[in-house]
């Protein structure tokens, strides 16, 4: 038995010593490998929301047309639609022009104009007076102002009054005064429709001023 053990102790040697060849080596590969690197996970970059739009500066509105009314010694005397900034020569441009016999010196026609004025071109002779308390330039004033007692044309007859007194009436320019004298006689203050350009509305604005005896 000693003698088998002594003939396999070479074997056994062998054997272990290649083990321990291997297992050293198992144990150097694990101390030479490098440490695994750990997983960092690296959020994406925040994203910016764009800037808004700067909001668009709201437009200035748009001046409407001026509304203007043309009386007086003009072809057409009636109420006329202007671009903004017109002049009041621009509104008797638009009126057909000046008649022959009106005085444009008493008027200042660079003046400009604004919504509602009355503009009234007088004839040779004749001064016009401006609305009370107005600060507008001759011969303008607001469409909208009621004649004062100062101010408001004299009662006047139609079948006697002169050319020039009707022309002092509201709405009556030098043609429809002329009309009226062609239109005598007349049995009421009702008979002045006859006349051409004169029509109920304008003859509301006559009546306190007129009368037929």
């Amino acid at each position: 038995m000693w003698s088998s053990l002594r003939r396999s102790l070479p074997a056994i040697a062998g054997t272990s010593v290649f083990w321990i060849i291997v297992l050293g080596a198992i144990v150097l590969f694990g101390l030479r490998r490098p440490a695994p690197q750990p997983i960092q996970i690296v959020p994406p970059p925040p994203t910016t929301a764009p800037a808004a739009a700067a909001a668009p500066a709201p437009a200035a509105p748009t001046p409407g047309p001026l509304r203007v009314y043309v009386s007086g010694a003009v072809a057409s005397p009636g109420v006329y639609r202007l671009p903004p900034d017109s002049l009041v020569d621009d509104a008797v441009k638009a009126a057909g022009g000046a008649d022959p016999s009106a005085d444009l010196v008493a008027i200042n026609l660079a003046q400009t104009l604004a919504d509602g004025d009355q503009i009234y071109v007088p004839v040779a002779g004749e001064t016009p007076a401006p609305a009370p308390g107005a600060s507008r330039s001759q011969g303008i004033k607001p469409a909208t102002s009621a004649p004062s007692a100062t101010s408001s044309p004299a009662i006047v007859d139609l079948n006697t009054a002169t050319a020039a007194e009707l022309e002092a009436l509201p709405e009556i320019g030098p043609k429809t005064a002329a009309a009226i004298v062609a239109g005598r006689p007349y049995g009421s203050v009702d008979d002045l429709l006859r006349v051409k350009g004169i029509g109920e509305a304008t003859l509301a604005k006559l009546r306190p001023y007129i009368t037929v005896k």
